[in-house]
């Protein structure tokens, strides 16, 4: 740990213009050395994903979280992947969200208080723990990943989705998947199970405004969540492109509307969809549906191929939250410490930090 001192304040870095900042940041980062380390997640700006050292998905960042050697992790994405961070890196080391206020809509969608009422109420139905597989995405809270912990579930990501249903099948018959309906929904059905058998569970009725005999007969409950980004994304984009555009191709995030991904040409991971449409022959048109800063920057990338990528939504679908991490306040972590005060620390309490960490483990092991 480094000693405390007087915290520099943020007020004067919202004044300072795009050059000074961006030189503030290089600065600090020098001076910080080996000490720090920098995952930004691909949903970032470019004015700090610039800054990153490592760059990627839930997944991947959450393996450099448990690798990296670093004293310092500054998390450029949102307040569960901090936490994440926090969780899979050893007790010495200090996770930081340079601005707290970065916090995932989908994530609110499902809190402890609900999933518990909700065990109860499918425990009057049948045994909640001899049943049922509780998985939750990466985007949940701590708690969330804790609760899974202790009721012998697992962690998921746009990823390894598919891949940890079938371990949850093999663990118990049913599964409740939370907080992302549409995750869940797509990763179900490729898996073969009928739409019929996936109802969305609304913990906000009782008994998720099913039947007794709807939860009896579903393999996978879905949660009602959803990413407010990728709800934007609808058929008609799809449909409307195909038409401009015959021989062009679509790529989709699993956390589209179904509709969406039935569609799709290829659906996958931010990962996936960058490796895709890299890979892909030159002079190749992309429709991709994923949030707007990813799809700027691929778009950049790909033109020297003579590839287009477009976004598919007609509305601007940027993540409001994740563009919460600008320049001022990454500079101003950074400075804060190079002078020795550690700011926006984000800290799981010791006991859910274990049982989540339980559910992170399994679900590396499994990935």
């Amino acid at each position: 740990m480094i000693m405390q001192v007087s915290q520099i304040k943020f007020e004067p870095y919202q004044a300072r213009n795009e050059e000074d900042l961006q030189a503030r940041i290089v600065a600090a980062k020098q001076k910080l050395g080996k000490k720090l380390v920098i995952l930004g997640h691909h949903y970032q700006q470019e004015g700090v994903y610039r800054h990153a050292d490592y760059t990627g998905d839930s997944l991947k960042l959450s393996r450099f979280a448990g690798e990296t050697d670093a004293e310092y992790i500054v998390f450029l994405g949102v307040h569960f992947m901090a936490e994440v961070a926090d969780i899979l890196s050893r007790p010495e080391q200090i996770s930081i969200l340079p601005d707290l206020s970065a916090g995932c809509s989908m994530a609110d969608m499902a809190n402890l208080a609900k999933v518990e009422r909700s065990r109860r109420e499918l425990s009057k139905v049948l045994d909640f723990d001899e049943k049922i597989t509780p998985v939750t995405y990466i985007n949940s809270a701590a708690d969330l990943k804790a609760f899974c912990g202790e009721h012998g579930g697992i962690v998921c990501t746009s990823t390894n989705a598919p891949k940890i249903l079938e371990w949850a099948f093999q663990q118990k018959e049913k599964v409740l998947f939370f907080p992302d309906q549409n995750l869940g929904r797509w990763s179900g059905y490729k898996m073969g199970i009928p739409l019929e058998q996936m109802p969305v569970w609304d913990p906000d009725q009782p008994m998720g405004g099913l039947t007794e005999e709807q939860i009896k007969n579903a393999k996978i409950l879905l949660w009602k969540g959803h990413c407010a980004v990728h709800q934007m994304f609808r058929e008609q984009n799809i449909t409307k492109f195909r038409a401009e555009h015959p021989e062009g191709l679509v790529i989709s995030h699993p956390e589209s509307p179904f509709e969406v991904c039935l569609n799709s040409d290829y659906v996958g991971s931010t990962e996936y969809i960058l490796k895709t449409v890299a890979d892909a022959p030159a002079g190749t048109h992309w429709l991709v549906g994923t949030e707007l800063n990813l799809v700027n920057r691929l778009a950049e990338q790909m033109k020297p191929q003579g590839k287009t990528v477009q976004f598919m939504s007609h509305v601007v679908c940027e993540c409001s939250t994740m563009a919460r991490i600008d320049p001022q306040h990454l500079a101003w972590t950074l400075e804060n410490l190079v002078e020795g005060n550690v700011v926006n620390q984000i800290k799981v309490p010791a006991k859910e930090a274990v049982l989540a960490k339980l559910t992170l483990d399994r679900m590396l092991a499994v990935s």
